[in-house]
């Protein structure tokens, strides 16, 4: 009994100092990458091994650009499609996951609740996945990027990761793909159309755009009106 006691003693400790170690770690990864560009995320690397798999050529295309010199039309834009609430909550927002129980209740179209500051923990941290642990892990970084980042490296980190295309990571790039220019100078019909492919953007395309698409940029454009002044 003693001896099954003593083995159960250091199996806790064993536990308890990987918990502590990862802890450490996870919360100087999260300082670090407040101030350093994240180079490369699991998506993008996943993506790439999938176009090899596929026969086909690596492709990473992706442009750092900073959080002033991204057109203000483009975070409305993104604001208005994917997280209107960002500036006020916490890295949750409650009342979309509410919305999306709901709604996914009923047997409608699948439809999620994530903040832009889980899908930035998920991009930039974590792998592509639904599994419970994965959104543990999910929860865990949100908290972290929202206690020591500002929503302002938050979106800009967002923005600069997210996958826009086939092998095209990151706003700067995409709208050089779509449109033949620097996402600074973005006009809110571009922008719109933009953010309203992002669910998929392998799927979809701003260059063809099908009905979907268009009345997807009309709701958007109408929530950019809606948001107001943003404080950034």
């Amino acid at each position: 009994m003693a001896k099954s006691s003593s083995i159960f003693q250091k199996i806790s400790k064993i536990i308890l100092k990987l918990m502590l170690w990862f802890f450490c770690i996870s919360i100087v990864w999260v300082i670090l990458l407040r101030f350093i560009n994240p180079p490369l995320t699991y998506l993008m690397l996943q993506r790439g091994f999938e176009r090899k798999a596929e026969g086909k050529t690596w492709k990473l295309k992706k442009e750092w650009k900073d959080f002033e010199d991204i057109s203000m039309n483009l975070k409305r834009a993104v604001l208005a499609a994917e997280d209107a609430r960002f500036l006020v909550h916490h890295g949750f927002d409650f009342e979309a996951i509410e919305k999306a129980y709901q709604k996914n209740k009923k047997g409608k179209k699948i439809r999620g609740g994530s903040t832009i500051s889980q899908q930035t923990a998920k991009n930039v941290f974590l792998w592509p996945g639904r599994s419970y642990v994965r959104k543990a892990f999910e929860a865990y970084f949100t908290l972290l990027i929202e206690i020591f980042w500002s929503k302002e490296r938050i979106l800009e980190v967002y923005l600069n990761v997210i996958e826009t295309g086939d092998g095209i990571y990151g706003m700067e790039v995409a709208t050089q793909t779509y449109y033949g220019k620097s996402c600074e100078s973005l006009l809110k019909s571009e922008a719109a159309l933009l953010a309203a492919v992002l669910p998929n953007p392998r799927r979809w395309t701003p260059l063809k755009p099908t009905a979907y698409i268009y009345h997807k940029k009309g709701v958007i454009l109408r929530n950019m009106r809606n948001l107001g002044k943003l404080e950034f």
